[in-house]
């Protein structure tokens, strides 16, 4: 979802010893999937929570066809400004919902917590990892062999460009980040800046480090890794860095008057952003509408076709739900069916986590804010080009704080992107110990 922009939260959930007991990888949930999906004697009423625009006429539209199958629906905010600490309080209690929306980089935290149903066990869920982009599949199996969601929708990453500034000044579309930094250079001689280094977003330069090839975590059996500073975050850490230092990218505060006044005055020509960026542009800069496109991200060396994300939704069932087989078909529905999809793309501009989703005939059509531009065809073709293999890890709230930390410390010149790097790998592996989490060091 778009909402994932204000993913950067204050607070920390913290884990229990209690519930961290139960919760290794190795599974106790496999012998649980097997009794997963067994259908219920009678009629059931599910309990979903979510934040989505419209998705109670989305949940209308089941329930009217499903008289045997109610979804009771609640919605709230976006999960880091509090439903996620709903959910763990609730999960605390015994008395979570059947089914919340959580986004990918939170779906560690819960399996952690041991608060998440494997629905390894439900042969239609089993079936339906085919209908899904790879990597939105590898989001929520968590490299292991349970299934502790469906996937919902995706933020593939590309380049919006004020296309009218770009031609008039005879400026190429740079197609690597070396011609980016080039465009930066000729851009700011004009008195403008190419683009808004944002010290909040931090999933955003997660998704720049994804597309170069990094992994910030992984998995093996009980033990996480934790590699916020490898080779790939130190070179994307530089190159923006870089820019920084020589003043040529701004940096406002993002989600600002002050951030949407640099798009639509044109100060700033172009965004790296998620396919719901989208909405936040013509929203945000209103002025300037029909003057933007979109092209592929620009890539680190010349030829390659590579794409990060930002941002994405799952649905998943909470343990202690009573009806986890109910709970399924009705996930599955909402994210794979073309009558769900429509609906959700029309309500909340979902972006769909399916192969078949994003050849739906609305995403096909050419957006008159884009100059008629049909932007969702770029979208589909990086939606492909993304790693499958990037991994969350369970305490990423904590960890995106304290890079922001370290960022707005480094656009002051008080130390860099890469301290700021170093330095919240430190925090993060603490975190882990201090939770009883393995880590490896």
């Amino acid at each position: 979802m778009h909402n994932t922009k204000k993913a950067v939260a204050t607070g920390v959930v913290l884990l229990s010893a209690v519930a961290l007991a139960g919760c290794t990888s190795g599974d106790s949930g496999s012998t649980d999937a097997a009794d997963a999906c067994t259908p219920a004697d009678g009629p059931v009423t599910l309990e979903f929570t979510s934040w989505i625009p419209g998705i109670e006429d989305v949940v209308a539209t089941w329930n009217e066809a499903n008289p045997d199958i109610q979804v009771e629906v609640q919605t709230g905010p976006n999960g880091n400004s509090g439903t996620y600490q709903n959910f763990f309080s609730q999960l605390e209690a015994g008395n979570a919902p059947d089914l919340g929306q959580i986004e990918y980089d939170a779906l560690a935290s819960f399996r952690v917590q041991d608060g998440l149903t494997d629905l390894s066990g439900c042969d239609d869920v089993v079936a339906a990892e085919s209908e899904f982009i790879p990597w939105t599949w590898s989001q929520v199996t968590l490299g292991s062999d349970g299934i502790y969601a469906i996937p919902q929708d995706s933020g593939p990453m590309a380049l919006f460009y004020r296309s009218d500034l770009f031609e008039e000044n005879d400026i190429a579309v740079p197609t690597t980040w070396a011609e980016y930094k080039t465009a930066a250079e000729e851009i700011r001689a004009l008195g403008g800046y190419i683009t808004n280094f944002s010290t909040a977003d931090i999933n955003q330069f997660a998704g720049l480090v994804w597309q170069a090839g990094g992994e910030w975590f992984g998995n093996e059996g009980d033990e996480w890794t934790v590699d916020l500073a490898g080779g790939e975050s130190q070179t994307v850490a530089a190159y923006w860095q870089d820019l920084i230092d020589n003043d040529l990218v701004a940096t406002y505060p993002a989600w600002t008057e002050e951030w949407n006044n640099a798009y639509n005055s044109s100060e700033v020509w172009t965004w790296e952003s998620a396919v719901w960026g989208a909405n936040s542009i013509s929203s945000g800069a209103p002025d300037t509408a029909g003057l933007w496109s979109v092209a592929s991200s620009p890539q680190w060396e010349a030829g390659e076709n590579a794409a990060g994300n930002w941002g994405g939704s799952s649905t998943a069932v909470f343990k202690g739900s009573e009806h986890p087989y109910e709970a399924s078909k009705f996930a599955l529905w909402l994210n794979t069916s073309e009558e769900a999809l429509t609906a959700l793309n029309a309500s909340a501009n979902i972006y769909p986590a399916t192969t078949a989703g994003l050849e739906l005939p609305v995403l096909k059509e050419g957006v008159e804010f884009y100059g008629g531009q049909a932007i969702y065809d770029v979208f589909a073709e990086a939606a492909a080009e993304v790693n499958p293999d990037f991994m969350w890890g369970p305490t990423m709230t904590q960890t995106y704080a304290d890079v922001s930390d370290g960022f707005q410390q480094a656009v002051t010149g008080q130390g860099t992107l890469e301290d700021a790097l170093k330095s919240a790998q430190s925090s993060t592996i603490d975190t882990l110990k201090a939770q009883s989490i393995p880590v490896s060091e």
